[in-house]
């Protein structure tokens, strides 16, 4: 069953509390930030991923990398609506590199709730090089 696209503000609600359940499953003894994501995808699926740390911090999966991985593993297709909270239950923004994630997994269309409330990822992150960009390339190389 393909989801409509509109999401009214207990369905958005149901999203949160899906995110601030998966980040009760953090994995984060270093900083003690834990971090909870849920996204819904173009066919209904609830997605979901928590932040996992490393002793060594630069490998540390983002709660955002563990929520693509499960979109991928259950099935894939395109996210299109997306909330991150914080260990305290609330709503927080995507680092710069997890936004690009997203966007790679959702588009322009995405919608992001954010601290700001709900945007599509093309406010999120303006102006994102995305696949589309490498297409236009490999397009425009093959025809000289």
């Amino acid at each position: 069953m393909r989801h409509s696209g509109r999401v009214n503000q207990q369905e958005w609600d149901e999203l949160k509390a899906a995110a601030v359940e998966v980040m009760g499953r953090a994995y984060a003894p270093y900083s003690h930030y834990s971090v909870g994501a849920a996204a819904r995808v173009d066919d209904g699926r609830v997605v979901v991923g928590c932040n996992v740390e490393n002793a060594a911090y630069g490998v540390v999966l983002c709660a955002e990398c563990g929520l693509v991985s499960q979109l991928y593993a259950s099935g894939g297709g395109r996210l299109t609506h997306f909330v991150c909270v914080n260990g305290a239950g609330e709503i927080i923004m995507p680092c710069g590199r997890c936004r690009q994630l997203l966007f790679e997994h959702g588009g322009r269309d995405l919608l992001v709730w954010t601290v700001s409330g709900v945007k599509p990822m093309s406010e999120v992150l303006p102006d994102a090089f995305g696949p589309d960009d490498l297409n236009d390339l490999a397009t425009r190389e093959g025809t000289q």
